[in-house]
């Protein structure tokens, strides 16, 4: 074989490789047992990874507090799923820093046992979901695909694909796939005071929402289950920071002491959430410690 054309099929052959780099690739099964979390990650090349999660926040449902109801709402949904039993794709609401994404952690903790596994999905990756679902429809185990802060802009692709999903046959189809979502906004998408001329009467005065108003809710309604969070009052901001003044072992008489430089720190900060009180609290119990 000449020297041309030893040269000319090595070239070949190097082409062939970046080409087969480039093509799509199947999605590859994790280490399942490595990990009770996992995260669904793109790369460069655009293969997708699911990576086991090595280190999750220790959370336990009883260390939430003032939010019996919603927490009653999720724990009963997340029970029914693992237990093989009906149940649905859930939307957490509401104000920042009020437990959404903290429930969900705590019920992972909770069922994980009873082979409850989460996998979570960056809103610009929700259109891979159909591969994800695909690859874990044969396990054993039970999974949620968890969406946090999730809202999207006017025309982005991971809107109409997970509206897909959730109306479509992808994850219904598939008993051991739940999506739990949680968002700042409860359509998922930005709302305009103009949107409000879209709106119709009938002749008994019944209002009808426009073309628009029923795009934006559509989404949201495809969310078998929605719980709402709200923002604390002061003495439930209190009792939040008290069960987690608690938790690092901070003396009662100590957190007693505590309440009103609690009171301080969430006026500086312009809010009473959950987040702010375990914020405090880890100050202070730093500040206070030996």
């Amino acid at each position: 074989m000449d020297e041309t054309l030893t040269a000319f099929l090595a070239r070949a052959e190097r082409l062939m490789e970046r080409i087969e780099a480039a093509l799509p690739h199947r999605l590859e099964q994790p280490d399942w047992g490595a990990s009770i979390a996992f995260r669904y990650r793109r790369r460069s090349s655009g293969q997708g990874v699911i990576a086991a999660v090595g280190h999750i926040g220790a959370i336990g449902l009883a260390d939430l507090k003032e939010i019996d109801a919603q927490k009653e709402k999720i724990q009963r949904n997340t029970a029914q799923f693992v237990q093989g039993l009906p149940a649905n794709n859930v939307l957490l609401t509401g104000s920042r820093g009020t437990g959404k994404s903290s429930l969900i952690r705590a019920c992972l903790h909770a069922y994980a046992d009873q082979g409850l596994r989460l996998i979570e999905v960056d809103k610009a990756e929700l259109v891979d979901l159909p591969d994800i679902v695909e690859l874990v429809a044969q396990r054993p185990e039970k999974f949620v695909v968890f969406c946090d802060d999730l809202s999207f802009d006017e025309g982005e692709p991971g809107y109409k694909a997970l509206k897909s999903v959730l109306d479509g046959s992808v994850a219904a189809a598939t008993p051991n796939v739940l999506v739990y979502a949680t968002s700042n906004r409860r359509h998922l998408l930005p709302e305009y005071m103009a949107e409000n001329l879209t709106y119709t009467h009938g002749a008994d005065g019944e209002v009808h929402p426009g073309e628009v108003v029923e795009e934006k809710i559509s989404l949201s309604e495809r969310f078998g289950l929605w719980v709402s969070f709200y923002p604390f009052t002061q003495e439930e901001y209190l009792t939040i920071a008290a069960q987690w003044l608690s938790s690092l072992d901070v003396p009662a008489t100590a957190i007693a002491a505590a309440r009103p430089e609690a009171l301080v720190w969430a006026l500086e900060r312009g809010s009473r959430s959950g987040r702010v009180a375990y914020q405090f609290a880890r100050d202070y119990a730093g500040r206070h410690s030996g």
